[in-house]
């Protein structure tokens, strides 16, 4: 993995935020561990209805790569750092812990959708040795040397779910804006878990400011972006964790909790600064990320004046005082037996 960039060149590195931080966040992925896969064993594979060879192509546009035409979210090697230090900061968020609900020891296989870098899948596979990890996404960046008990398949969730084989926990995490029907992917994760089985789901809301601050950038930044996601078809922030969204797949809801996660250090509370700091270095990040493909193609902005205002809600972050945060949601929802 190439070295993580700063976080903006232009602005100083908030406390407890350096290149070292960075880099600690991100050390270790694709290392070779006793046990663990070759790099030929471990390449992507496709069922029947992965995505054709031509959406592995990267598309570039705004000097970012993306993995398809329709997903908002670049696959570059910044976005893989962002998305590492992000699966840090949920970890940190969950005291150490991969996930909110436990795991069950006995679970035969398990299913991440979305896995992005695969870190939460390779987590759980070294965690759980005798457990079958079966991780998806449309795009293959996942490190070479992984867990034997790990597979990482080019697929996309929005599409029909051809497993025979039912799943005891399915995880989605960080997928916000990803789809256009939440209701039909809970759908089919609803079938493809066996009786009792648990979906959970986790994600960052938008980020909010502690001192109210007139015409703010970051309120111009959020209601920009809400409206291109409106045009874009999809919808971004929490709403897909509402609880009638999953009730309506057939979903029994176990258990929600939102964490307020500061970003940055700003807390006394040591755990929350641990996890504010990572949470300020995904979010500084992420600001592109997020937001430029979106803005340029269904609000018609200009790629300089989408980097400009990332700029300037990034000196508001920074600002003394301001104390921002980020909602954090997990919902734990179970397939009940019949």
């Amino acid at each position: 993995m190439a070295e993580p960039r700063e976080v903006n060149p232009q602005t100083p590195a908030p406390a407890g935020d350096t290149k070292d931080d960075r880099e600690q966040a991100t050390a270790g992925r694709g290392s070779i561990d006793s046990g663990h896969r070759s790099s030929e064993e471990s390449q992507c594979s496709t069922n029947s209805l992965s995505l054709s060879g031509s959406d592995f192509e990267q598309i570039i546009e705004n000097d970012r790569a993306y993995a398809n035409e329709s997903y908002l979210m670049p696959c570059d090697e910044q976005e893989q750092t962002r998305l590492a230090i992000t699966h840090q900061c949920f970890t940190a968020i969950l005291n150490g812990q991969l996930s909110f609900q436990s795991i069950p020891r006995n679970s035969r296989r398990i299913l991440d959708i979305g896995t992005g870098t695969g870190d939460w899948a390779i987590a759980v596979a070294e965690r759980f040795p005798n457990t079958e990890v079966v991780a998806t996404d449309i795009t293959c960046f996942q490190p070479t040397e992984v867990p034997p008990n790990v597979f990482f398949e080019i697929d996309d969730a929005q599409e029909e779910w051809t497993y025979t084989d039912p799943f005891d926990f399915i995880h989605i995490r960080g997928l916000s804006g990803a789809f256009r029907d939440w209701t039909a992917v809970y759908k089919e994760a609803y079938k493809h878990l066996r009786p009792n089985g648990v979906l959970e789901v986790a994600d960052f809301g938008l980020v909010r400011l502690g001192e109210a601050i007139p015409n703010s950038y970051v309120s111009i930044f959020n209601g920009a972006c809400l409206s291109a996601a409106e045009q874009a078809g999809v919808a971004l922030g929490l709403d897909h964790m509402k609880r009638p969204v999953l009730q309506q797949a057939g979903f029994s809801i176990a258990k929600d909790r939102t964490f307020d996660v500061p970003l940055g250090t700003w807390s006394p509370d040591p755990r929350k600064k641990v996890a504010g700091k990572m949470a300020l270095i995904s979010t500084l990040e992420g600001l592109e990320a997020n937001s430029l493909r979106l803005l340029t193609r269904h609000t018609g902005w200009k790629t300089e004046d989408v980097r400009d205002v990332c700029g300037k809600v990034t000196e508001e972050l920074m600002r003394p005082g301001v104390r921002p945060s980020v909602p954090c949601q997990f919902t734990v929802a179970r397939k009940l037996m019949i």
